[in-house]
């Protein structure tokens, strides 16, 4: 049965709450953008110029910071990371509200680059309580978790930003925050196996494991970000155009419904696939998506096929990384990764916003796709074999 792998996961000491605490604790950092955002348009009564440079620099710190934190926790440890970190988020969303924006912008770009780095501990934590057999479930099963944050975070920010005003949001953000990285000092989980600690302390050279195969892995981690954030503003953009922005919230809860569906049977296989296979799917399918015509459930309906690609996609990527990557840089590893995905999403968003404004949304879904399937292309030639921590080299099927 699919549930099996799953009952056999989370009976693994650890996973199960370490799993609880990651769902809770990347709840208040999904509401981070929307909390910003709407500071700025709305409180500081600013133009979308400015929303967007604020959101440019939060991203780019995050960014910067995140391969940064990995390589930190890498070297000293979990905790001395998750108490800077935590201290740095206290300190800026406690004050954040009472900022002008010059101030606000450069400090938006400092608590980036010490954000919480939970999305990458969380990983990197699975990676080491998990045997290398119960991967492919455990990180798809995290993707779900993570799809369930996306879906809280931001309309709890909205929420908070209509009710009740920036002060007091920001403040109960800055306590999620506090209490997301208190948690996970507290539960303290290992970064590494206790057969990964034996090589503890050693230094890893990054050209060891940074090599062509995982940058192009991360490429297309990137490449599958893309895909998700043009789909979304073309999803947005159509259902505007047609007058339905009212059931804006619900096809996007559905679409994101198709992806922990996905996730779900992809996690309970006997066996995984290449990344490179889900991602150049996800992009092809979504290509012809924009001629569908009529109805917007119709639409919502043609991403099926896509949709249900979103959380093995990633999930995947994830996998394929803790392969590559031996114990000693997996933080960095995992940051890096991280990073691409915030690339990924940062790039498509004013491409996907040309191609809107400009041939159409129809366009923007053909535009997605392509990306994806170019990107996949490109990786190929590096990925006949992947290289294993230990050095040696595996096969890997395309």
């Amino acid at each position: 049965m699919a549930i099996e792998p799953y009952r056999r996961l989370l009976a693994l000491p650890g996973v199960r709450t370490l799993l609880l605490v990651g769902l809770l604790a990347r709840v208040p950092s999904t509401a981070v953008n929307m909390t910003l955002t709407l500071h700025v348009a709305e409180t500081l009564d600013l133009g979308f110029t400015q929303v967007g440079l604020i959101v440019l620099a939060a991203t780019v710190g995050t960014a910067v910071g995140s391969p940064l934190s990995g390589r930190f926790v890498d070297r000293y440890g979990l905790r001395p990371v998750l108490l800077a970190t935590t201290a740095a988020q206290a300190v800026f969303w406690a004050t954040a509200w009472a900022m002008p924006f010059p101030v606000l912008l450069v400090c938006s770009a400092a608590a980036g680059l010490l954000a919480l780095p939970v999305f990458s501990v969380i990983r990197q934590c699975l990676a080491a309580l998990l045997p290398v057999e119960q991967r492919r479930t455990g990180f798809s099963l995290d993707s779900m978790l993570v799809e369930v944050s996306y879906m809280t975070g931001p309309a709890l920010g909205v929420a908070g930003m209509t009710t009740l005003g920036s002060a007091w949001t920001m403040g109960f953000l800055a306590a999620g925050l506090v209490g997301s990285g208190s948690a996970l000092i507290l539960l303290n989980p290992p970064t590494r196996s206790a057969e990964e600690m034996e090589t503890a302390g050693e230094k890893v050279p990054r050209r060891q494991w940074l090599t062509p195969g995982l940058v192009t892995l991360l490429g297309t981690a990137a490449a599958a970000t893309f895909v998700l954030t043009a789909t979304e503003l073309s999803l947005v953009a159509v259902m505007k155009n047609a007058g339905d922005t009212a059931w804006t919230g619900l096809a996007i809860g559905i679409w994101c419904v198709y992806s922990l569906i996905g996730g779900f049977v992809y996690g309970g296989l006997p066996r995984g696939l290449s990344p490179l296979v889900l991602i150049g799917a996800m992009g092809l399918l979504t290509i012809p998506v924009g001629l569908i015509d009529g109805d917007w459930w119709w639409l919502v309906l043609a991403l099926v096929p896509a949709g249900v690609l979103c959380a093995p996609g990633l999930s995947s990527t994830v996998e394929a990384l803790s392969r590559r990557v031996p114990a000693g840089a997996r933080g960095e590893a995992m940051g890096l990764h991280g990073t691409a995905l915030l690339i990924g999403g940062a790039a498509s968003a004013p491409i996907a916003g040309a191609v809107i404004d400009g041939p159409g949304p129809g366009w923007a879904f053909a535009v997605a796709g392509l990306v994806g399937v170019v990107m996949v292309l490109i990786a190929l030639p590096f990925w006949r074999r992947a290289a294993s921590p230990v050095g040696k080299s595996e096969p890997v099927a395309v």
